[in-house]
């Protein structure tokens, strides 16, 4: 094969390999044009205005409901983002990384120990179990909080009307008619169940199938491991960080597209205004993810777990 035809068939395969992102990305802009204009049309229709009018999209909260958002929220907000972020990447890097450049031996052998023996796992391992038990820490406050505050009831459904709610809500998103905002006083129903899903199911979720893969999970307990198998762990725990992944694709969307000054000062700054306090903290919170992101490598995350196990090759 001469040179010049090697290279038209490597560009001819290069160029192969984005027809179908390409094809689907444009069914994908063609399905969503199409609920689009089909939410539009539908909200014509005199019985879902009746509707629209009858479920505005929120429900209403107890009387004894907080108002506002403290700020225990806004740096819980930052840490659960954080670790997150964290979490998905390593998650990501021990189901792709075939040959791991390191690895880690725990000092003290405690619950991570195989046979008797000390477990030997990946570094990518090691950051990803070692973050989780950070964000799990961090979600325990959190919740605490939530109960202690009385904030449960902004995030868990208190009334049936949530669900047809919920419907009116997303049909004003489809139609590109936002639902009103005050997220000051009151979340609409597809926040609230989005938040209790993540709070709830999902965070719960997680936690469990990721300490039955880990080597936390007790091995000698043959019928714990019968009742909770490890294969069907993993059919769970994947799904559920891809859950995570379009949660926070679709929250970071929607808090810059529905008032984004307000909305990054209730998140971040515990203010009801417009001002640009929260964006500059949010500012701010993304160059530490963007950093902590670009330093959890091999390179810097030897010497921190060189402190608390044994790093070979």
């Amino acid at each position: 094969m001469s040179l010049q035809t090697k290279s038209k068939q490597q560009a001819s395969d290069g160029g192969s390999r984005w027809v179908r992102p390409a094809v689907w990305a444009a069914a994908a802009v063609v399905a969503l044009a199409a609920v689009v204009i089909l939410a539009r049309w539908a909200r014509e229709l005199a019985p879902v205005q009746d509707f629209l009018l009858q479920f505005p999209g929120h429900s209403e909260l107890p009387d004894n409901a907080p108002v506002g958002i403290p700020a225990w929220l806004g740096w819980q907000h930052f840490l659960n983002a954080f670790f997150l972020v964290l979490i998905i990447r390593s998650g990501w890097q021990v189901r792709t990384t075939a040959r791991p450049k390191a690895y880690w031996t725990r000092k003290n052998t405690g619950l991570l120990k195989t046979k008797g023996k000390p477990a030997k796992i990946s570094l990518e391992l090691w950051f990803h179990l070692s973050v989780d038990v950070l964000w799990l820490l961090n979600g325990a406050v959190f919740v605490v909080l939530l109960f202690v505050t009385g904030a449960w009831m902004r995030i868990v459904p208190t009334s049936w009307d949530i669900f047809p709610n919920a419907l009116s809500a997303g049909l004003q998103y489809a139609s590109l008619s936002w639902p009103v905002e005050n997220g000051w006083v009151n979340y609409n129903a597809l926040q609230v169940l989005a938040y209790f899903a993540v709070v709830f199911i999902a965070a719960p979720l997680a936690a469990i199938t990721g300490v039955r893969m880990s080597p936390a999970w007790p091995k000698d307990k043959a019928a714990l491991s019968k009742a909770f198998p490890i294969e069907a762990a993993r059919k769970i725990h994947f799904p559920v960080m891809l859950f995570f992944t379009g949660f926070v694709i679709m929250h970071v969307a929607l808090v810059l597209c529905t008032g984004a000054l307000g909305n990054l000062n209730h998140m971040f700054a515990a203010r009801q205004d417009a001002g640009w306090l929260g964006f500059g903290i949010f500012a701010a919170s993304l160059v530490l993810m963007v950093g902590a992101v670009f330093l959890a490598r091999p390179l810097f995350l030897r010497p921190i777990a060189g402190v608390m196990g044994k790093i070979s090759k």
